[in-house]
């Protein structure tokens, strides 16, 4: 995809969710994960490349102590819709007996937070939480699957910025989009 493919995109892209309604959503999921981990220590782990963004913005608001860390999977690799899920990196920390918080953009069908929440408990993780800046309403949702946090809904279309990328471009948009 060319350069100017993607700014034609985004010019035809309508505002989902601008940058103070992000702001806003990140510092309630903060106090929400707070009081659900109650001083508890939790293993941070953000899910790249998408939840980099969102994950910087949210570490620093929470009061609990965590540790970071990171893993990358991925089904989509610069496509549009998913495949295989292809393991880049998988985390560094040890996960048994731990409360791993996964961070990520957004919940959309779940494959792949259902296939990373399953490596955490297959590595002795004690408790999984799932975070999410967003989650697309549309019933589609991997059976069994729920986000315990989420910062905003969006539309049942194909959305991007704040981390979501439209053919690896637009991550790092201050708002969200969609086509």
């Amino acid at each position: 995809m060319s350069v100017a493919d993607y700014q034609t995109a985004l010019a035809r892209a309508e505002l989902i969710h601008d940058e103070a309604a992000i702001r806003s959503a990140t510092k309630r999921m903060a106090g929400e994960i707070d009081a659900q981990l109650g001083g508890e220590s939790a293993l941070f782990i953000t899910v790249m490349n998408g939840g980099m963004i969102f994950a910087g913005q949210l570490a620093p608001l929470l009061r609990a102590p965590v540790q970071l860390d990171y893993l990358h999977a991925s089904r989509y690799r610069g496509e549009t819709s998913g495949g295989e899920l292809n393991w880049i990196a998988r985390p560094h920390a040890e996960l048994l007996n731990r409360t791993v918080l996964l961070v990520d953009d957004i919940l959309d069908e779940g494959y792949t937070l259902q296939a990373i929440r399953k490596f955490c408990i297959e590595q002795g993780a004690r408790r999984v939480l799932i975070a999410v800046l967003c989650e697309k309403k549309h019933g589609r949702v991997v059976p069994g699957l729920v986000a315990d946090f989420v910062g905003l809904e969006v539309p049942d279309r194909y959305v991007f910025g704040y981390g979501m990328d439209y053919h690896e471009l637009g991550r790092n948009l201050p708002s969200i989009v969609a086509l």
